[in-house]
C-alpha cells in the first residue's frame, strides 16, 4: 500500500471516529445530567425547612464545599451531639439548621482547618420531631415535623381530616415549658379560621380526636340505628336524620330515655324543638288509628 492511499485511509477512519463521537458524547453527557438531577432531586426531597431544629435520633448530611473528605452522614445523639471528622463532637440538638450549619462552619474555621468553609446540611430522616394523632381521623400515626411551625390544621391534613365517626373536639396532650400540656381544641373553628386554637404541635405531642356524640332511634322510622349528634340538634331534625316516620309511625307519645348525671335513667316525653344530648335514645311510637 502506497502512502497517499495509507493517508486516505487513516482520514477515512478519523472521519467516521469524529461522526460517532459527535453522535454518542451528546447522549452520554445527557444521560450524566439526567443521573446527576434525579440524584440532586432525590436529595432536595429529604430536606426539611430551613426553620427545621434537629432533634435526637435525626440523620443529617453535612457538606463542606469543595471539601468531600470531610462530608459525612451522621445521626444526632440522645444528647443532641454529632460525630463529625476533626471536631470530634459537635452539640447540633435544638440548634436549626441555618445555626448547625454555622457551628460547623465556625468549628472549622476556629481550628484552622478551612479558611472560608461553606457548610451545607440536610435532614435525610427526621427521627426526633414527631408528633402522634390517634382516634377518629382517616390516617392516624406518627408523623414528622418538617416545619417548626407545624400547626394543629397541618398535622389534621396530613392524617386526611376527622373521619366521619370522629368528635368536633381534639384533645393536644404533651408537654411546654417542662410541665404538663392539656388542651381541648373545636376543630371547625380552627378549620375555619375562626379560631386562634390552632396550636402549634411539639415533638411528643399527641393529638386524639373522640368519637363523634351518637343519639339512637328505634321503633317506627324509615332508618333506625345510631346517628351522629349534630350541635344543637334537636329531636325532629334527628327524627328526620332518621329517615323519618314510617306510616304506622307517630309523633304523638315519643319517648327520650336519658342517662342522668348519677347514672339513673330517666324517661321524657320531649317537644320536636328540644335538643338532644349525647346518649339519647328515642323511641317512636306506632299509631293506633
Amino acid at each position: 500500500m502506497d502512502s497517499r492511499t495509507s493517508r486516505r485511509a487513516f482520514q477515512f477512519l478519523f472521519a467516521v471516529f469524529c461522526l460517532t463521537f459527535a453522535i454518542l458524547a451528546p447522549q452520554a453527557v445527557r444521560a450524566q445530567a439526567a443521573q446527576a438531577g434525579a440524584a440532586a432531586s432525590n436529595e432536595g426531597s429529604r430536606i426539611a425547612g430551613a426553620d427545621y431544629v434537629l432533634s435526637p435520633g435525626d440523620v443529617i448530611k453535612i457538606n463542606v464545599f469543595q471539601n468531600p473528605d470531610l462530608s459525612v452522614e451522621t445521626r444526632v445523639s440522645d444528647s443532641g451531639a454529632v460525630s463529625y471528622p476533626l471536631l470530634n463532637s459537635v452539640k447540633l440538638g435544638g440548634l436549626t439548621l441555618g445555626q448547625a450549619e454555622k457551628r460547623v462552619a465556625d468549628g472549622l474555621r476556629s481550628g484552622n482547618f478551612v479558611k472560608q468553609p461553606q457548610v451545607s446540611i440536610m435532614v435525610l430522616q427526621v427521627r426526633g420531631n414527631q408528633a402522634s394523632i390517634l382516634g377518629q381521623v382517616n390516617k392516624p400515626g406518627r408523623y414528622p415535623l418538617e416545619q417548626a411551625n407545624t400547626k394543629l390544621s397541618d398535622l389534621l391534613a396530613l392524617a386526611g381530616g376527622v373521619a366521619p365517626t370522629g368528635s368536633d373536639v381534639a384533645v393536644v396532650s404533651g408537654t411546654r415549658g417542662g410541665r404538663p400540656f392539656r388542651q381541648e381544641v373545636d376543630i371547625p373553628q380552627v378549620l375555619s379560621g375562626r379560631s386562634k386554637d390552632d396550636l402549634t404541635i411539639q415533638g411528643g405531642d399527641v393529638v386524639f380526636v373522640d368519637r363523634s356524640p351518637m343519639v339512637y332511634i328505634y321503633g317506627e322510622v324509615q332508618k333506625p340505628g345510631a346517628v351522629r349528634l349534630e350541635r344543637g340538634m334537636t329531636v325532629q331534625q334527628a327524627l328526620a336524620a332518621g329517615g323519618g316516620l314510617t306510616l304506622r309511625g307517630t309523633q304523638r307519645g315519643l319517648v327520650v330515655t336519658r342517662k342522668a348525671g348519677d347514672g339513673q335513667t330517666q324517661s321524657l316525653e320531649p317537644k320536636m324543638s328540644d335538643t338532644l344530648r349525647d346518649g339519647d335514645v328515642i323511641h317512636v311510637k306506632e299509631s293506633l288509628f
